[in-house]
């Protein structure tokens, strides 16, 4: 008789875990596209935040892409994506509120002041 062991025929499953922050990328992305809004300020930082945790998340999946589950990379990738056009879209926002700034003070330089002194009454 012999013992035979079914060892080698078991595949070995390991079990998926979602990434640990990819949900949170993408509501964070979506957030930054809202607030960019904001002065820019608000967006610009919540998207900052959301590409650092991005990039944390997607080192992890790339030392050991077997153990997370394909659907939360896809969430990261597409939170990332959001958090990037959220980034450039507060950016710009800052931006032409700098430039509208300046334009506005150098109006206000060019004004022709010398009239209100109060003896032209």
């Amino acid at each position: 008789m012999e013992n035979t062991t079914s060892e080698s025929s078991q595949p070995t499953t390991q079990v998926q875990i979602p990434l640990p922050n990819s949900s949170t990328v993408l509501i964070l992305g979506i957030i930054s596209i809202v607030l960019c809004w904001c002065h820019g300020i608000f967006g610009l930082i919540i998207a900052i935040i959301a590409l650092v945790l991005a990039n944390r998340d997607m080192s992890l999946y790339a030392q050991n892409p077997e153990r997370y589950t394909p659907s939360s990379y896809s969430n990261l990738k597409t939170g990332r994506t959001i958090a990037i056009i959220g980034l450039v879209l507060a950016a710009v926002f800052m931006f032409m509120l700098v430039i509208g700034l300046l334009f506005l003070g150098l109006n206000f330089a060019m004004f022709p002041w010398e009239m209100f002194n109060g003896n032209n009454y």
